[in-house]
């Protein structure tokens, strides 16, 4: 059998070479897959935490409770004197909330039964306190600390606003001490000070700053407001919730964020406040579809990145879980530029119970599914490879793999295989006693596959050589095992990077084995990607999917 793309295009030249090949490639180009064509529909996301570039403000509600219990030594926080400054009444009216559940952090995956830690603050004595979207959204349940109290009191989440990054809880009982909102012009140069519980320490804490610039940016990757107020008055993950306030105790802003190595730090003011406060008090989420978000933008996709999601919630009726991306709504790509500012402009633009059309791809079982939100319906599959293709392949009864990422020698390419497939070749791409491009072979027995339809493996290659010598679908047409598989069909294939086709083949050497060849190219056709792919088993397939979605081709 002669699988190796290299065999392939000597053999169009009268000679045959078993010998990999190889070329530096001169871009620099991360490739998620994503495959749209008739019949099928298929994207896959490159999950790799290195590829997620959010922006640059970091959300400052921070891990678990377990992982951050005491202030570093080495922290720039100040603790201030209130009692000497006349703050004494805010430190009895702000709490630590732990926010107790299962969340999927982008950067550690999966989070079970843990604690997640912020801040809020009491506005009413009957127990209503205001906090952040992104310290209570998705939790089982909440544990609110009062100052200098060991025993935690219940709460339940009443609003959201995941746009605004609010949230109003209600405390079990009553009588509590509040803190009242600021009834005056707010303007740069005026003493604030941000209360709260830090790092997860449950010893409160007041810093010292300024109010240094009214009106800064309110687009992030997790919250989308006309502005916030800028100040100095230092926040860490732990603050998030907690109130800025001013030297007579009176709340100007909800701290959300900061930027530690700058010290620039961020709150919410009372303009954005008073607009949802009132329905939160009263039980309503305002643009809100029920998730714990993150907006993220790598080199060629976006989405909202869900962390959690509410029980009860439109998300939650149709399915979404955390770990899920939502890439796109009502056929809007989303964070395209690495904020929440479009996916909240949809949500603003439609009332609550509004139908609206959704994407979604789950990177747990590496599929992409479509839905509408608001319509009693779930999420369904658009495609997946180890679907689409299941019944073309024998099933083995195998339990899967387990992964591991491979480089060729150069280091420009990556992909994710089965750790079983130890047997790996990454010397380069060669045609015609020429290196033309970067090569990964990988299989359980490179030779097994060369040379037989029984062993699974696969080919990653990609080069600019080939791609100014060749018109698009070449490689395609150059492939015939038509003596040898049955030819189910070529698919187009089209993202927003890349376009071209694949084929599959079915059925190769009487064994039930199936062979599928990817073309593809940038929208400069500056190089040509091509992945061939030997399926035995169905584990094999779910090594495909696996494969489309963590291939990348690096260079300078």
């Amino acid at each position: 059998m002669t699988t190796l793309w290299c065999v392939i295009f000597t053999r169009r030249a009268g000679a045959v070479t078993d010998r990999p090949c190889q070329q530096p490639l001169m871009h620099r180009v991360g490739l998620p897959l994503g495959m749209k064509g008739d019949p099928v529909r298929y994207r896959v996301l490159r999950l790799s935490v290195s590829a997620l570039v959010v922006s640059a403000m970091v959300a400052s509600c921070g891990g678990s409770a377990e992982e951050t219990t005491t202030v570093p030594e080495d922290t720039t926080t100040t603790t201030v004197d209130d009692a000497s400054m006349g703050l004494e009444g805010v430190r009895p009216a702000v709490v630590q909330i732990v926010s107790q559940g299962s969340f999927v952090d982008p950067q550690e995956g999966q989070l079970s039964n843990v604690g997640r830690s912020g801040t809020g603050f009491i506005i009413d004595s009957e127990g209503l306190a205001v906090t952040n979207n992104h310290v209570v959204t998705g939790a089982a349940f909440l544990q609110v600390y009062m100052d200098g109290q060991d025993k935690p009191l219940n709460a339940k989440v009443l609003g959201v606003s995941e746009c605004s990054d609010l949230a109003v809880i209600d405390i079990d009982g009553d009588g509590y001490p509040t803190l009242d909102w600021f009834d005056g012009n707010v303007a740069s140069g005026m003493s604030v000070y941000a209360a709260g519980f830090p790092l997860g320490d449950p010893e409160f804490t007041l810093t010292e700053g300024i109010i240094s610039k009214e009106r800064a940016s309110g687009e992030t990757s997790w919250a989308s407001v006309d502005s916030v107020l800028e100040h100095t008055a230092q926040i860490l993950p732990g603050n998030s919730g907690g109130p800025l306030v001013t030297d007579n105790g009176e709340v100007v802003g909800v701290n959300y964020a900061g930027l530690e190595e700058l010290d620039l730090n961020y709150a919410i003011g009372q303009g954005e406040i008073n607009k949802v406060l009132d329905s939160l008090i009263d039980g309503e989420d305002v643009t809100s579809i029920g998730v714990n978000g993150t907006a993220f933008l790598n080199e060629e996709y976006s989405g909202i990145w869900v962390s959690a999601v509410e029980s009860g919630s439109p998300a939650a009726a149709i399915g979404i879980k955390g770990g899920d991306i939502i890439t796109e709504i009502e056929g809007l790509v989303l964070a395209t530029d690495g904020t929440m500012a479009d996916y909240c402009d949809i949500l603003r633009s439609h009332d609550a119970d509004d139908q609206l059309t959704i994407e979604v791809f789950r990177s747990e079982t590496q599929e992409y599914l479509e839905g509408t939100l608001n319509k009693d319906e779930e999420l369904k599959v658009v495609f997946s490879f180890v679907q689409e293709l299941a019944d073309d392949v024998e099933d083995t009864s195998s339990a899967g793999y387990e992964y591991s990422e491979v480089y060729d020698d150069d280091g420009l390419l990556v992909m994710e295989i089965p750790t079983a497939w130890s047997d790996v070749d990454g010397s380069g791409w060669v045609f015609n006693d020429e290196l033309v491009g970067n090569a990964i072979f990988a299989a359980p027995d490179l030779d097994g596959y060369y040379t037989s339809w029984e062993v699974p493996g696969v080919f990653f290659g990609a080069s600019s050589v080939l791609a100014s010598q060749i018109n698009p679908g070449d490689l395609l047409d150059w492939v015939d095992f038509s003596e040898e598989c049955a030819y189910d069909g070529q698919y187009a294939y089209e993202d927003v990077v890349y376009t071209g086709s694949y084929d599959v083949w079915t059925n190769c050497g009487g064994t039930g084995s199936m062979f599928v060849v990817l073309e593809a190219y940038p929208e400069g056709g500056e190089f040509v990607i091509l992945v061939q792919m030997q399926i035995v088993s169905d584990a094999d397939l779910e090594a495909f999917d696996k494969i489309l979605g963590s291939f990348y081709v690096f260079a300078d």
